[in-house]
């Protein structure tokens, strides 16, 4: 009788334990998760700042996504520097949703960046130059977003034939 005492006693002690355990882990993961979240948005910021940071960059970059091809050498190293950190991020973001850290609305929300920006022929050119510095998995979703065919317009607006001729004077 005492150890049937003794067992229900385990229980009514074991279950609320169990169950704060799980709170707890649940909480974490929340945790880990914003952590993930907050760092990428954070590399992601420090990327974006090349762009208005510098001018020339700019002029480098908007001439770039029309024709990586056309670039001068130094111009096209930092091209290439920029988007190989840009596509990096964006295979850390692709994993991370993967991974669960990353939701569906958000990474919905890069698929469309970055099908915006592998729109242009530009940077096409470049990814056929750096593709295999990717992983196999990422570089078949970038692969696919290329396959869509989608028209360019991220920068739709702008007169990026401005830009081609400045740096052709």
């Amino acid at each position: 009788m005492l150890a049937a005492i003794g067992q229900l006693a385990a229980v009514f002690v074991g279950i609320p334990s169990l169950i704060y355990l799980a709170v707890q882990i649940r909480e974490q993961t929340k945790e880990r998760r914003l952590s993930a979240v907050n760092a990428l948005t954070v590399q992601w910021g420090d990327l974006t700042k090349a762009l208005h940071d510098s001018a020339e960059f700019s002029a480098i970059f908007l001439r770039g996504i029309q024709s990586f091809d056309d670039l001068d050498p130094v111009s096209k190293l930092r091209f290439s520097a920029f988007f190989n950190r840009f596509f990096k991020n964006f295979q850390a973001m692709y994993f991370s949703h993967c991974d669960g850290f990353l939701g569906d609305a958000s990474w919905g929300e890069i698929e469309r960046t970055l099908s915006d920006f592998i729109a242009y022929p530009g940077l096409q050119q470049w990814w056929r130059t750096r593709r295999h510095w990717h992983t196999e998995e990422f570089a078949r979703v970038v692969d696919a977003v290329i396959a869509k065919g989608e028209k360019p317009k991220a920068y739709s607006t702008y007169d990026l034939r401005e830009i081609t001729k400045q740096s052709d004077k």
